[in-house]
């Protein structure tokens, strides 16, 4: 065999190789040829956890958990602390490698073959119960950075601005409730403000799937009510994962017709309506009565 054989054959194989791991497995759906890295929601479904466990020195912090998030959709979570929700975000950004399961994005990118940057750059967004923002830089260069296709601040801030660009951020700054605070240094936001701007970072790079881990934890009323007011506007154009420990919050979005899930020793406990896991016994019993 020559050695252009050689290459040709080894190139096609490593394109047949980045197909499948793209596919989870398939080279396609219903016969449709599908892109490398391009999820397909076709089942109207932008997450699948299937039976995930993971253990820590024996103990389990998640068990069997399954559950699907549909494509645009609001989904709240809730429950004790340990029930496994930080652990089943870590395992859905690749922080966390499970035991067992099976976690895809859409019905054909098998998670658990990539790394986190990969993740994250399939339209994966995760707010950590702590905002993380750049405190020296302006509120308006946070989010030129997050925009930024390279995540280096002197590289970033070095680029030069599309019209198209600053437009998106201005109006992203209107959505956050910064607009008024675009040129202060982020590290003289409150607290509130500064979740805000950390969600406003990930909304600029447009998600597909954006996951919030206690976004309104340490906000006032009016804060949290804003913020309500923000998650409900982005229902239909991202799918939202939102977990929270404040019943008045989970109530707003609730707005009893998203369904909520109830996770408990690492496994869902209960599921639906917010009025119908208010009524189950278990969880009145292990969350809700205590």
């Amino acid at each position: 065999m020559t050695p252009e054989l050689q290459e040709r054959g080894a190139q096609a194989r490593r394109e047949h190789d980045e197909r499948l791991a793209a596919s989870g497995g398939r080279e396609g759906s219903f016969g449709r040829a599908l892109q490398p890295r391009t999820p397909d929601f076709a089942h109207g479904i932008a997450l699948y956890v299937d039976d995930v466990t993971v253990s820590f020195d024996g103990f389990k912090a998640l068990d069997d958990l399954s559950l699907a998030i549909g494509v645009g959709e609001l989904r709240c979570i809730i429950g004790p602390n340990g029930a496994g929700k930080t652990t089943m975000m870590d395992v859905i950004t690749g922080k966390t490698r499970p035991d067992a399961g099976h976690v895809h994005f859409g019905s054909n990118i098998d998670l658990l073959r990539l790394r986190e940057n990969e993740i994250a750059q399939l339209g994966i967004g995760r707010k950590f119960q702590k905002p993380t923002v750049y405190e020296n830089l302006s509120v308006f260069e946070n989010l030129e950075l997050a925009l930024a296709g390279d995540r280096r601040p002197r590289a970033s801030l070095f680029a030069k601005l599309s019209a198209a660009q600053r437009d998106r951020i201005d109006a992203m700054l209107a959505q956050i409730h910064l607009a008024a605070e675009a040129r202060r240094p982020a590290g003289l936001l409150s607290h509130g403000q500064k979740q805000w701007l950390e969600i406003g970072m990930l909304l600029v790079q447009e998600p597909t799937l954006l996951l919030l881990d206690e976004p309104v934890a340490g906000m006032t009323d009016e804060e949290t009510e804003r913020t309500a007011e923000l998650f409900l506007s982005l229902e239909g154009r991202h799918s939202l994962v939102v977990v929270e420990h404040d019943m008045v919050f989970i109530e707003r979005l609730a707005q009893g017709r998203r369904k909520v899930t109830v996770l408990h020793e690492g496994s869902v406990l209960a599921e639906g309506l917010l009025a119908e896991v208010q009524c189950h016994p278990q969880v009145v019993e292990v969350y809700l009565g205590r």
